[in-house]
């Protein structure tokens, strides 16, 4: 399987991708829950692995990986344990233990992408980004704000500086506080889309960044997060109501 996130050059705005999490906290609540999530069809799954209680055990992290693989019908995987600092669940294992379960799901194929954090601690960046290019899983470096929107100069730093480490795809999400933020955030986008040679992934949270979520596409973000079953984030949106919007974005951007 090819990278599953693309960067789309030329002027026609893309349709992003429809990516849905999986946050259940026991192996029986993942279970149910991937398969309302695949009857849906997202185009990627990600598992929220902070949600998870028993993240701590690696084996059987491990298990209910490749459990989730199997059940997940060719649908890619990103895997992701968002840190407390990001607006991540608390679990109860260290940064380097992150990254050692990282190590394992990426060596043994059970994922297709993983979200490491540009706030991660170097040594530990430096390592993930090792295995995943040795096992040519691809990766999302990533920044939140779970507080406030930055500077519009400030978010196309962060997309840059995913770029310049080597990541394969920036991710950028942020709080906004006014309908002026959001314009930033898009903003942003639109700029970083149309300079830097990776895919970009861009939103802002909460009920005024439900409009980054639906038109985030047109500016140039590469993918969006709806709801499935559960939301890992504030904002995100039914995937069924979503993809009504995108078609409707669709046939007025495109004329298809």
């Amino acid at each position: 399987m090819g990278k599953p996130i693309q960067k789309t050059d030329g002027p026609t705005p893309q349709r992003p991708l429809i990516c849905a999490p999986l946050v259940g906290k026991t192996k029986a609540a993942l279970l149910e829950e991937i398969a309302a999530v695949v009857a849906k069809k997202p185009d990627l799954l990600e598992w929220r692995v902070d949600f998870y209680k028993n993240i701590g055990e690696i084996e059987d992290v491990l298990e209910t990986a490749s459990i989730l693989k199997g059940q997940s019908q060719g649908i890619p995987i990103l895997f992701t344990s968002r840190s407390v600092r990001e607006g991540g669940e608390p679990i109860s294992i260290s940064e380097q233990e992150v990254t050692a379960l990282y190590e394992q799901v990426m060596k043994l194929g059970l994922v297709d992408v993983v979200d490491v954090e540009l706030s991660c601690p170097e040594a530990e960046k430096v390592r993930l980004k090792a295995i995943a290019n040795e096992t040519e899983t691809q990766w999302i470096m990533s920044y939140h704000d779970f507080q406030r929107t930055p500077s519009e100069a400030d978010i196309l730093a962060k997309l840059q500086e995913a770029e310049a480490y080597g990541a394969d795809v920036g991710k950028v999400a942020v709080m906004p506080q006014a309908m002026a933020d959001v314009l930033t955030l898009m903003q942003a986008t639109q700029k970083a889309a149309s300079t830097l040679t990776i895919p970009v992934i861009t939103m802002a949270m909460g009920r005024l960044g439900t409009l980054s979520r639906m038109a985030g596409g047109a500016c140039g973000s590469a993918l969006t997060f709806a709801i499935a079953n559960e939301s890992s984030a504030p904002g995100q949106m039914p995937i069924d109501e979503l993809r009504v919007v995108l078609d409707v974005i669709d046939r007025y951007l495109t004329g298809q």
